[in-house]
């Protein structure tokens, strides 16, 4: 880090690049803001005109957005935000995916601290100050915010009360506004920049999961994970049952290809739906022969329906059946997901060790005592 003078008489703007934590005094660190992106052309340049308002020193922050190739007029956007603008730098990701983008960037990045943004995202003003003050406090290696949804339609308001239920989520905790503490993964993430030289960077094979994924792998390196809920960022749900049906299949092959990988469960979780449309393919079977395999499907509607109707209140009668239907929709669409994934990577394994980036020198942080 740069050095600072700490405790001159003019030191107004100083003082915004210190931050105070039990009792005492070490200055911001530089940060940069990792943004993936592909064909957001109609987003890109209002996500980034909010991270610039962000109330973090505007000399401690780059923003650097990785961009697929996209073939609208995302580049142009950016490049024309970041002439207005030298915090903002276009990246090319010849990748295309996410997890690539992310890589990109974090190669390039001048920050001891990345913070990821999505594009589809709303961000507290003090987003990323907040990311650095819990990074601080907690001395955790990642940390994020719960996964808030916004809804601006009907069936996007019946997919947040669904998601609002442990029945649609499997008690997640990034998934609940309220909790905080050490957790198995989190939303987006800011990460220390000695992550990716211990850990690794992302997968870069990786589609879907690659924040678990690198998450799992900086608990197998010693490494921990807190969830706070004072980081707030909000992300808009899948607007179409279709739409929702291919996100949570997606998310289901990613599951398996991150279980074959590593071998090992954080947790059985994520795979509860896929045992769940197993047996439920199993008992759809049975029932054919026997009529009382069938009542465990009876007991799942009832279980779904006694959910949708205390999660949906306030949604009115089609929300309630709409969030009732949401239920089996999330779950066997993850839980073929699932199966697919293992059908898939079982056979054609796709993952390799990860790449890592090279320690940089040390500094030590200015200190000192107050009061």
């Amino acid at each position: 880090m740069d050095p600072v003078v700490v405790g001159r008489p003019s030191h107004e703007n100083a003082a915004r690049h210190l931050l105070c934590l039990n009792g005492s005094v070490t200055q911001l660190p530089f940060v940069t803001v990792a943004m993936p992106c592909l064909d957001e052309e109609r987003y890109i340049e209002a996500c980034l005109r909010s991270v610039l308002a962000q109330d973090y020193p505007a000399d401690r922050l780059e923003i650097l957005v990785a961009d697929g190739r996209s073939t609208d007029g995302t580049r142009a956007v950016v490049e024309r935000v970041a002439a207005s603008d030298p915090r903002v730098a276009l990246v090319d990701n010849p990748g295309r995916v996410q997890a690539a983008g992310m890589n990109e960037v974090i190669r390039r990045a001048r920050g001891d601290v990345v913070v990821r943004m999505d594009v589809h995202c709303e961000y507290a003003p003090d987003y990323v100050r907040k990311c650095v003050e819990v990074l601080e406090r907690t001395g955790a290696d990642n940390v994020g915010g719960s996964q808030r949804a916004r809804a601006e339609t009907p069936f996007q308001r019946a997919v947040c009360a669904a998601l609002a239920s442990p029945l649609g989520v499997g008690g997640a905790s990034y998934r609940t506004a309220g909790k905080e503490g050490f957790v198995d993964t989190v939303f987006l993430g800011a990460f220390r920049r000695r992550v990716f030289e211990g850990a690794g960077l992302y997968d870069p094979a990786a589609v879907t999961n690659e924040d678990a994924e690198l998450n799992q792998r900086i608990h197998e390196a010693g490494g921990r994970v807190y969830l706070s809920p004072e980081i707030v960022v909000f992300y808009a749900p899948r607007d179409t049952p279709s739409k929702l049906v291919k996100q949570y299949y997606r998310y289901g092959r990613g599951r398996a290809r991150t279980l074959l990988k590593h071998r090992k469960l954080m947790s059985i979780r994520p795979y509860v739906p896929f045992l769940m449309t197993m047996s439920g393919a199993v008992l759809a079977v049975a029932s054919l022969f026997h009529p009382f395999a069938a009542l465990p499907f009876a007991a799942y509607a009832a279980l779904a329906g006694v959910e949708a109707v205390r999660v949906g209140r306030g949604l009115g009668l089609a929300g309630i059946a709409t969030a009732w239907a949401i239920f089996p929709l999330l779950h066997v669409s993850h839980g073929i997901g699932v199966a697919a994934g293992f059908a898939h990577y079982l056979r054609k394994p796709d993952w390799q060790e990860p790449a890592r980036i090279p320690a940089r020198a040390a500094v030590p942080p200015l200190e000192r005592s107050v009061g």
